[in-house]
């Protein structure tokens, strides 16, 4: 059984500890600190005690970030695979991948991935592949890569939608 009487000299030790920890700190006086927050917010940047969030993320007010929606590539290539379903589909990872798509009492299905390289219109900024699945019977298919113009006519065309997107955004930026 525990004693009670251990009980008041353990609380007396982490007390102690404590309230030795607080002391030995010397604390700078009111008249030294800046009255204006933003020269304390500098003052306290270039002693290494704080962290200003607009600059840690890119500079004031700005990131890097971009939002799907003003990207016209990335609309311009869902605009172009509106007619197949999408099976994968990350902005952040940069990538859409179809599902498999065929047309009825054929026994070919086609899958098309699209992988964006940057995020400026250029003819390296995609990279599309895509894959033929024949199959014999439900448990017989033959997968492969397909190397063939259809690649390159893919690309062509999400690229030639995407710089009529961005100078339509442009335009209305302009007005």
């Amino acid at each position: 059984m525990y004693k009670l009487t251990k009980f008041p000299a353990i609380f007396l030790a982490i007390f102690t500890l404590l309230l030795n920890s607080c002391g030995g700190k010397s604390f700078p006086s009111a008249k030294d600190q800046p009255v204006n927050a933003d020269e304390r917010v500098k003052k306290n940047i270039g002693e290494g005690r704080g962290l200003k969030f607009s600059t840690s993320m890119g500079g004031k007010g700005s990131t890097n970030f971009m939002f799907a929606s003003s990207n016209p590539l990335w609309r311009a290539t869902l605009e172009k695979l509106d007619f197949i379903p999408l099976a994968n589909v990350d902005y952040a990872g940069g990538i859409i991948i179809t599902d498999w798509y065929g047309e009825t009492g054929n026994n070919e299905e086609l899958k098309v991935a699209i992988r964006f390289l940057t995020n400026e219109i250029r003819s390296d900024a995609l990279n599309v592949t895509i894959y033929k699945r024949k199959c014999i019977n439900i448990n017989s298919c033959q997968t492969s890569k397909i190397e063939s113009n259809l690649n390159n006519e893919i690309k062509t065309s999400i690229l030639k939608r995407a710089a009529i997107l961005k100078k339509e955004a442009e335009s209305k930026k302009d007005e």
